[in-house]
């Protein structure tokens, strides 16, 4: 009887190292696939008026290797993580029939003016970071990069600082105000302990 409490206590606690552990991946492309993979939880995606959203977070691991050379030390390694240990990121996706929204808007010159300014410099005002305790945590950067119709989706990167958002509660949103798309505000959830389990890259 011993031996059996101690056989199920011992698979109690393997099942509890596990829950908490980060996934491990081989390479970007293996971890991005399973990222985009909404059944995952890391990423969220809405669809309204023909208009497609898509906000994904992106891991440590993923910034870090996009800095490194072709070889690296792991001094390299635990400098860039120690970088950006302190925030959160997302990618932030809008797109209307595969096309970056502004390809949407080439023919009306004053929308196509205003939605450029809402994309690089209105953001912080259009993105608000709300968790379980109804506590709104400012945006601590964002970064649009023009990529005049190469791709097939208009994308943000969204930064949050860690400590804040984590420390809110088991679930946060991140809600989308009106950009004049006919789509109202749309919100994203996601669940704390899958941010804290942040996947990592296994080739550092």
């Amino acid at each position: 009887m011993k031996l059996l409490i101690i056989a199920v206590a011992l698979l109690c606690l393997t099942l509890a190292l596990c829950s908490c552990s980060s996934k491990s991946f081989k390479d970007k492309k293996t971890l991005t696939l399973f990222l985009q993979d909404k059944d995952n939880g890391y990423s969220s995606y809405k669809s309204i008026n023909e208009i497609d959203f898509n906000v994904m977070y992106r891991p440590t691991d993923l910034l870090v290797e996009q800095e490194l050379m072709e070889s690296f030390t792991l001094e390299e390694i635990d400098g860039l993580r120690e970088k950006y240990k302190n925030h959160i990121y997302f990618n932030l996706s809008i797109s209307k029939n595969n096309q970056e929204i502004l390809s949407n808007f080439s023919r009306d010159r004053n929308r196509f003016g205003k939605m450029i300014n809402e994309l690089a410099f209105g953001m912080e005002d259009k993105l608000n970071l709300v968790t379980e305790t109804r506590d709104t945590v400012s945006m601590t950067d964002f970064i649009y990069p023009r990529l005049y119709g190469l791709s097939p989706t208009t994308t943000i990167l969204i930064v949050y600082p860690r400590e804040e958002v984590l420390q809110g509660g088991a679930s946060f949103k991140i809600v989308l105000k009106d950009m004049g798309l006919g789509t109202g505000d749309v919100s994203f959830r996601f669940k704390t302990n899958l941010i804290e389990k942040d996947p990592q890259l296994n080739k550092f």
